[in-house]
């Protein structure tokens, strides 16, 4: 499911390789303000001449600078970000999936709430489910997911084999489901489970949990 290319790849490691060394992440940090000259970015830096020249070497080789002559003083050049400098440099989306399964062992928070926080961010379908489904969902979850503005369903947890298709891209939220369920593909989130202590702060640790790893996961997905 890798849509990123061996080229491509490449040039990130390029850009963050380049990145590494603090004062060429301080070069890129002030080309974003604008164009500099060499001299300029010496005052800045406070470094030599030959260091300077060193880094802004890599920089370019990594395609994230490029230098051109001052129209007015043809000695003096101008060091700018290259055009898409810094594109590239997070992860670029690499799966694609019809449906996302969040999954757990009851179906009765953590897989609701990851649900339900998915489907306010992508527009990839999202679906949850457990190996062994409880009655209802907790009453812990419908709070929290209240107090955060999201509503969930008004559905009962249901098993796993009654939602999962073939084509899902499964993401466990529990440690119990992802080792119960052989060869579960997809990823893991090892989601500690608030119902063990059943208090206002573990749902909302669950909650927080779960919607960073909603807001990191729905960029890296696109609808197949």
């Amino acid at each position: 499911m890798n849509i990123e290319t061996a080229q491509g790849f490449r040039a990130r490691v390029a850009k963050h390789a380049a990145l590494a060394d603090p004062a060429r992440l301080r070069i890129v940090d002030l080309l974003t303000l604008g164009d500099f000259s060499p001299t300029e970015l010496q005052a800045e830096l406070g470094m030599p001449s030959n260091l300077l020249s060193h880094h802004l070497r890599s920089l370019e080789a990594a395609g994230m600078a490029t230098r051109h002559r001052s129209e007015a003083d043809k000695r003096r050049s101008y060091i700018r970000l290259a055009p898409g400098a810094l594109e590239g440099l997070a992860p670029r989306p690499e799966h694609g999936a019809r449906r996302v399964l969040f999954v757990c062992t009851r179906n009765s928070a953590r897989s609701q709430l990851a649900s339900a926080l998915w489907q306010q961010v992508s527009t990839v379908p999202a679906a949850s489910a457990g190996t062994h489904p409880a009655d209802h969902i907790a009453r812990g979850a419908i709070d929290v997911a209240r107090r955060h503005g999201v509503d969930l369903a008004d559905k009962p947890p249901r098993r796993l084999d009654e939602v999962a298709h073939a084509e899902d891209f499964v993401v466990t939220v529990c440690d119990n489901a992802h080792e119960e369920i052989p060869n579960p593909g997809g990823i893991h989130w090892s989601v500690p489970d608030p119902l063990r202590l059943n208090t206002d702060a573990a749902f909302e640790g669950a909650f927080t949990d779960i919607a960073r790893r909603i807001s990191d996961l729905a960029p890296r997905l696109h609808a197949a």
